[in-house]
């Protein structure tokens, strides 16, 4: 089986993730993986870039955050295959999926990725795939979510399910028992907790939602941020923190910061679940079994309430399908980069609304 290296940073923009992958038609299997994270000036400066999309940034800036991003992702990649060791010399390509600071498919039509995957393929010495959403965007597709192809390839044996993705934003990949396959972004995943408790405490994340146990529901802050009208809207749909950041939340309340700290990162917790429920049930209502991957399946707060407000699905992890939830999407686009050095589609139209399936990615040479 090829050796394919994926590397993902996420909407949660708290570091690279690199997996060493076999890869072929019927199975992705983590061969080896690492994780780095950004230093946190890096990682600053690309939150204040995608979180304040409309306010201006110099092309310096522009450019030497596309170079600081790049060299992350070549310093994982490298450190990557330095443990590798001789099976580094098999790998046939990378794919990096770069760093998303912007994404509005509707209104500016377009998506931008950081990390230039030239300088990823001459540090690294292997053929690069990146950049893979702009053919799917112009086919009239949203160019994301990308990963329901990967999860219907890794998880359709295990159909009829759901996939739930707990980034900084939370996807869903609804896989109907004869394989068809449809997904989309439900709305906040941890972007939104994150970005509170930072602000707040200074910290990162939530560990297990412990800050979050200490509050309770603000139901007017709740209720206004479910109005908000994606949660309701129909597939296709994408999103990110560039909408579903603290802007957004200031704007749904204005007055949240006369709330108790701790009762709205309950508060946002309750908003991801819920959202995430609201459109298993309206998608996917005969659901019996979803399989939770990313960084949010770690807080035991939102994955017991889930549990809860969805009493006959059964809430798992992939962990339990065989794949490390915390490597699902950097396996997605090793997965995604064999793909295209093999020149097969990549996209779901099912799921992004393009016209066709077409491969996705351009390919940098070293």
């Amino acid at each position: 089986m090829p050796l394919c290296i994926g590397l993902m940073s996420g909407t949660s923009m708290d570091g690279v993730d690199a997996v060493l992958c076999e890869v072929d038609t019927t199975r992705t299997q983590v061969r080896l993986s690492a994780r780095s994270t950004y230093a946190s000036d890096l990682r600053s400066r690309l939150l204040a870039l995608q979180t304040a999309p409309d306010q201006p940034v110099s092309l310096r800036e522009l450019a030497a955050l596309d170079r600081a991003v790049a060299e992350a992702f070549a310093a994982a990649a490298g450190d990557l295959m330095r443990s590798a060791g001789d099976l580094a010399r098999e790998v046939r390509v990378i794919g990096a999926h770069g760093q998303t600071v912007f994404h509005d498919p509707l209104g500016a039509r377009n998506s931008l990725q950081l990390g230039d995957p030239a300088m990823i393929a001459v540090r690294c010495g292997v053929p690069v795939a990146a950049d893979f959403r702009r053919a799917d965007m112009a086919l009239g597709g949203q160019g994301a979510p990308l990963v329901p192809a990967f999860h219907r390839a890794r998880f359709g044996a295990e159909a009829p399910c759901a996939i739930l993705n707990l980034g900084g934003i939370a996807n869903l990949t609804l896989i109907a028992g004869d394989g068809h396959t449809h997904g989309f972004d439900t709305g906040p995943g941890n972007g939104l907790m994150d970005a509170w408790i930072e602000r707040h405490l200074g910290q990162p994340f939530d560990r297990d939602g412990a800050w979050a146990r200490t509050g309770h529901v603000n139901e007017a802050l709740l209720q206004a941020c479910l109005t908000d009208p994606y949660l309701a809207a129909p597939p296709p749909k994408s999103t990110g923190r560039d909408y579903f950041g603290l802007p957004w939340l200031m704007a749904r309340h204005p007055r949240v910061d006369e709330l108790e700290p701790a009762d709205v990162q309950r508060t946002l917790c309750e908003l991801t679940v819920l959202s995430v429920a609201s459109s298993l049930q309206r998608q996917a209502p005969q659901t019996e079994r979803l399989f939770a991957c990313g960084g949010g399946r770690h807080n035991r707060l939102l994955m017991e309430c889930l549990q809860q407000v969805l009493p006959s699905v059964q809430v798992d992890t992939t962990d339990a399908l065989g794949l490390d939830g915390d490597l699902v999407e950097a396996a997605a686009f090793a997965w995604l980069g064999w793909r295209r050095i093999e020149a097969l589609p990549g996209n779901l139209p099912a799921v992004t609304g393009a016209t066709r399936e077409t491969v996705l990615g351009g390919l940098y040479l070293p």
